[in-house]
């Protein structure tokens, strides 16, 4: 059996035992075995890695690690937010299409909700199974959001992101982060609860919809074209600006430079 040297950089250090994070460590591996396959055997799916170095080279997942040569290979593993100083870097994480659109697992309900207030594609059912869920991010090319790293090491997938934050919000400012959303917010332009399109329509054609005060105070209104869901603006309207407020005063400032989203 042979023996690699190696080391994990950025977040993806989150997936190490803590002995290992950010340095190197030797790890035997079998007699011609794939670099994917060892680097998804330490715990880290292949979805979050985007440059591999084995020996000074970039290479791709297939590279096979054979210590038959007789020195241990040193394999190096980056994230999107970290690129190795080399003249040729190959990529192996696909850069998503802006916007992008998501597919979210059944235990991020409440951050869909979210992504989908604030104009973003969102497809979630909290019935989805990993393999319908799956094949739906890859059929569509969206980008998979998930807790579950089992699923991420699904060998179709290659638009992921593993979710790190525990309570929605921490959620919310995470994936607008790490995909620079700041400036494809667009409030109130989708339903949160099926994800239709929000288009306007005529009070008097839905009037007898509305309650009493709603019918006396409300002149404007949005219709859902996919379930039939009425918005208006009310106190909600303030609470959605503070938010895309709040989530602006937290980007940061390499992304308000026009920093590129991965």
């Amino acid at each position: 059996m042979a023996v690699a040297e190696f080391r994990f950089h950025g977040e993806l250090n989150d997936f190490l035992p803590p002995a290992r994070r950010h340095r190197p460590f030797p790890q035997a591996v079998t007699r011609r075995a794939s670099v994917k396959d060892v680097i998804e055997a330490l715990g880290v799916p292949h979805t979050e890695v985007d440059v591999i170095v084995v020996d000074g080279v970039s290479v791709g997942f297939e590279q096979l690690l054979d210590g038959e040569a007789g020195e241990a290979p040193r394999v190096a593993v980056y994230p999107w937010s970290h690129t190795p100083p080399l003249d040729r870097v190959r990529h192996l994480r696909p850069r998503p299409p802006r916007p992008p659109r998501w597919v979210l697992d059944v235990h991020l309900g409440r951050l869909a909700g979210y992504l989908r207030l604030l104009g973003f594609d969102c497809r979630y059912r909290n019935d989805m199974e990993d393999a319908e869920l799956a094949a739906c991010a890859v059929a569509e090319g969206r980008v998979l959001l998930t807790r579950d790293r089992r699923l991420l090491k699904r060998r179709c997938l290659s638009l992921a992101h593993f979710v790190r934050a525990d309570a929605p919000r921490r959620q919310l400012e995470e994936v607008c982060r790490v995909f620079d959303l700041f400036d494809a917010f667009a409030p109130f332009t989708r339903c949160s609860h099926c994800n239709g399109l929000l288009a306007p329509v005529p009070k008097a054609r839905v009037l007898h919809r509305l309650e009493p005060l709603t019918r006396r105070y409300v002149e404007r209104f949005l219709e859902c074209t996919g379930c039939g869901r009425l918005y208006w603006h009310g106190s909600h309207v303030a609470r959605m600006r503070e938010l895309v407020k709040q989530l602006q005063q937290g980007r940061p400032q390499e992304a308000a430079g026009g920093r590129h989203a991965p």
